[in-house]
């Protein structure tokens, strides 16, 4: 028997995340990180509606929200400080919160880390740098020094790697990776405000060819810039603090701001050939690494934990195949090579360093604003293959009342896999068989209308149902939408279909006639 059932290797915001859903799910949880401390120094800038909801899930929305700030906007401007694109950020977005927070990460990670320190069965070993690993049939044992320099071995059912795109995990695991050749070398330079300054762009691209600069809030009293390098600049002299107080004087003096940061970057874009070996798992910046341009690093490996931690789960649990972690990858990685080329299309467009290029871009960029065409906003792609019926996009969040409780869908209805129905009589297509197997993967039911069903309180679902042309949803634990039904009998279809997915290797070989019919959809 293994002494855990999983063994996060990283502590960063998507170990700590995994980390927390897996506790969350009472899952023993051991998690080594080699540093003895916590960062404490902002990376990431921002975060979007469907990690907030994420935090809303874990309990933590309010606490985050204290080092984050909601951002109703971002533009671009030219040299001379014309304004080429201005984008609005919806409040609230699909995911029932603001589409954008500025934050300052050490503020959630000191969330993170007091939560997952609070489970019961999570356990954090810092200073622990993991140089060994073996895995067989029943887990894996990782093997390293602790802070002591003692010996250190852990025993875990399966191994989540998210420490780093140069990590041990991904090392040992990978060796092919898909680099898009891009990469760009940039100072970022952090300030703690002082006091207000009037004027301060708070999300801004600043797309001047001879300096590309990039200017964002990070949470209420922090803010960034960062500037492009130009080629032949060192390192040494481009940290140097009167170097950089020369490149903000624009914007800030050492009365307005206090230093706190200022690192050379160079942003890469690489994705791990595979993100699995046997019990082994790569998560995060581990499994892909891309530009800052959508900013959605951070948010990719959150999205990669919350895939991971329902499916770990259930085949912990027994109640699917070893299998279903086969989807991890094949539903993950396509949504992160969109973003990420998205980011690098993105990121070529506002760095362009050639001045005639510079003005074609300003010229065809203001005459969309003279003729009112706005910049289509970024849509993320469903999930395809995988464990997705006929779905895959994103179920959204809107306001609810049930049993004289009001609040956002998650809170009243509760997380989890969930079948949502337009009208209460479409649940009757659930005999007691399927009804006994929904309960026993924790699955939730809610009907508009009806007694003790939900009202739709804002419309969102009446107008999603509408838009899909469907009238039951079978939604995933992570939001995501398994799959779609017109009515009754479409319904026990699919979740015929989805029971059946999730069967035991055993149940497989073994099945009745009746689970031959289920898997073929006649039931």
């Amino acid at each position: 028997m293994t002494a855990f059932d999983v063994a996060v290797v990283g502590y960063g915001p998507t170990g700590m995340t995994l980390a927390a859903l897996l506790g969350q799910l009472g899952r023993r949880v051991v998690v080594l990180e080699r540093y003895t401390g916590l960062y404490n120094l902002p990376r990431a800038a921002c975060f979007d509606d469907e990690i907030m909801r994420l935090f809303q899930k874990l309990g933590l929305a309010e606490q985050v929200g204290e080092g984050a700030v909601v951002q109703r906007d971002y533009e671009w401007v030219n040299a001379a400080g014309e304004t080429l694109v201005e984008l609005e950020y919806a409040n609230p977005a699909p995911g029932g919160w603001a589409a954008l927070y500025m934050m300052f990460q050490p503020h959630i990670e000191d969330v993170l880390d007091r939560h997952d320190r609070a489970i019961p069965s999570v356990e954090i070993r810092q200073g622990v740098t993991v140089s060994g690993m073996e895995q067989d049939g029943e887990g894996v044992t990782l093997t390293g020094t602790g802070p002591d320099g003692a010996p250190v071995s852990v025993r875990a059912s399966f191994v989540v790697g998210a420490d780093g795109g140069n990590g041990f995990v991904r090392r040992s695991i990978c060796e092919a990776v898909d680099d898009y050749g891009f990469q760009e070398n940039w100072l970022v330079c952090d300030f703690r405000m002082l006091r207000d300054v009037p004027g301060l762009p708070m999300f801004r691209q600043v797309c001047d060819p001879a300096q590309p600069t990039s200017i964002v809030r990070i949470g209420p009293d922090h803010h960034r810039f960062s500037f492009m390098l130009n080629p032949g600049e060192t390192t040494e002299e481009a940290t140097r603090p009167d170097s950089v107080w020369a490149r903000v004087a624009r914007y800030l003096t050492p009365d307005d701001a206090e230093m706190i940061r200022v690192v050379n970057y160079v942003f890469r874009s690489r994705i791990a050939g595979n993100w699995r070996q046997g019990r082994v798992f790569l998560a995060g910046d581990a499994a892909h690494e891309m530009p800052p341009f959508l900013a959605q690093g951070m948010c990719s490996g959150i999205r990669d934990s919350h895939n991971l931690s329902w499916k770990l789960d259930l085949v912990l649990s027994g109640l699917a195949d070893d299998s279903l972690l086969d989807t991890y990858q094949p539903e993950r990685e396509p949504h992160v090579r969109f973003i990420t080329e998205k980011a690098i299309e993105l990121g070529r467009v506002q760095t362009l360093r050639d001045p005639a290029a510079a003005r074609e871009r300003a010229e065809r960029l203001l005459a969309n604003r003279r003729a009112n065409r706005v910049p289509d906003k970024l849509r993320f792609p469903p999930l395809r293959g995988g464990l997705v019926a006929d779905g895959g996009g994103f179920f959204p969040q809107g306001e609810v009342r049930s049993a004289g409780r009001a609040g956002r869908f998650d809170d009243v209805v509760g997380p989890g896999w969930c079948i949502v129905a337009a009208d209460p009589a479409l649940l009757g297509a659930m005999t007691p068989d399927s009804r006994e197997e929904w309960s026993r993967i924790g699955g939730h039911v809610a009907a508009l209308g009806g007694p003790g069903g939900i009202e739709d309180a804002d419309g969102t679902y009446g107008a999603w149902f509408a838009d899909g042309g469907c009238s039951a949803v079978i939604v995933r634990p992570d939001w995501y939408v398994y799959g779609t039904a017109r009515d009754g009998a479409e319904l026990a279809t699919l979740l015929g279909r989805l029971t059946a997915s999730l069967r035991t290797t055993a149940s497989r070989r073994s099945g009745t006639a009746e689970m031959a019919l289920v898997e073929a959809g006649e039931r």
